[in-house]
């Protein structure tokens, strides 16, 4: 099976069968395979249906071959959603569509109207994965594809992928869209440097890198990041609640044991990736540990919101001191 953020769709295969609901991939899909018949034939024509809008007699109409040999391309959506005369009807014109017609089966997945994915493929469709990418190592094999998609071979070091996931969120369409953004707005190689200049203005992102470097245990990356972030004129206090956040969120994580992340997002309040990511965090933290860097985290934020003559250097230790107990 061929993935939606992988090499284009080929437009010759008739009949293409797009799995998933994942809105931003079954587009791209679309559009790829929409792109690659138009330079093909520029003359082509696309139709869009609904299943549950075509009556069986219908399926003739747009699938019988063209009185003049046009290229078309039908998109079919939300097959799933056809009823089961309609679905029964298209059955039958899966495996012997005429020529010059491109045929665009768009199926959610699962078990509802399963006829029509179990033909498609019997027919032999093209298969094309358009599913929600529910794991944090899926979006983050996303996004190191869509730099390399937008890169022109640019160098891109290990650590950016995870970066702009939890800079940018868990959505392909924006993750998409930073990607080719960070790509065109910066020359040269591509580092941690360059997503933290690039997302300077973001105050919430910056405390955060702070924060997640700490919770792993990354002395020189949290330290980096946080002189980093008081150069770009970050305040203090957010890299603090930052701090406090993160020890909470381990906490609460913990706390709920090992699980489904999807299982766990809705009890813990929060989004499935980010579960995750925090389960990850986890891993090098004691009850003990924990309870300690809440105490250094709530002595950091006592000193910057109550006027600590050096503000930078409270975080500094603070840092310092809760990744101490970690690793102690």
């Amino acid at each position: 099976m061929s993935v939606a953020h992988s090499p284009t769709p080929q437009p010759q295969a008739a009949l293409q069968l797009l799995l998933g609901d994942e809105e931003f991939l079954l587009e791209r899909a679309i559009a790829a395979i929409t792109a690659a018949a138009a330079t093909a034939h520029p003359d082509y024509e696309v139709t869009n249906v609904v299943a549950a809008e075509v009556s069986p007699g219908q399926w003739g109409q747009l699938l019988s071959p063209s009185l003049f040999g046009e290229h078309r391309v039908l998109v079919v959506r939300q097959a799933q959603e056809a009823a089961k005369e309609t679905a029964d009807a298209l059955l039958g014109w899966l495996a012997k569509l005429p020529p010059h017609l491109v045929v665009v089966v768009c199926h959610a997945g699962g078990n509802r109207g399963k006829a029509v994915v179990n033909a498609a493929r019997a027919a032999g469709a093209q298969v094309i994965s358009c599913a929600k990418l529910s794991s944090y190592r899926d979006r983050l094999a996303f996004v190191r594809s869509e730099l390399e998609r937008f890169g022109d071979s640019r160098r891109v070091s290990g650590d950016v992928a995870g970066l702009l996931l939890d800079s940018v969120g868990a959505g392909l369409r924006e993750l998409s869209s930073a990607c080719q953004q960070l790509i065109a707005d910066t020359t040269g190689d591509i580092n941690s440097q360059t997503v933290r200049r690039y997302y300077s203005g973001k105050a919430d992102v910056t405390g955060f890198s702070v924060a997640d470097a700490v919770m792993v245990g990354d002395v020189a990356t949290a330290l980096e990041s946080l002189r980093w972030a008081v150069s770009v004129g970050v305040d203090p206090i957010l890299v603090a609640d930052a701090l406090a956040e993160g020890v909470r969120s381990v906490a609460k994580v913990s706390a709920a044991g090992r699980g489904n992340a999807y299982q766990l997002a809705g009890a813990l309040g929060m989004p499935p990736w980010k579960v995750e990511r925090v389960q990850r965090q986890s891993r090098g933290w004691s009850q003990a540990a924990l309870g300690a860097a809440a105490r250094h985290a709530a002595v950091v934020n006592s000193a910057v919101k109550g006027g600590a003559e050096d503000r930078v250097y409270a975080l500094e230790r603070a840092v310092m001191e809760m990744i101490a107990v970690r690793n102690d």
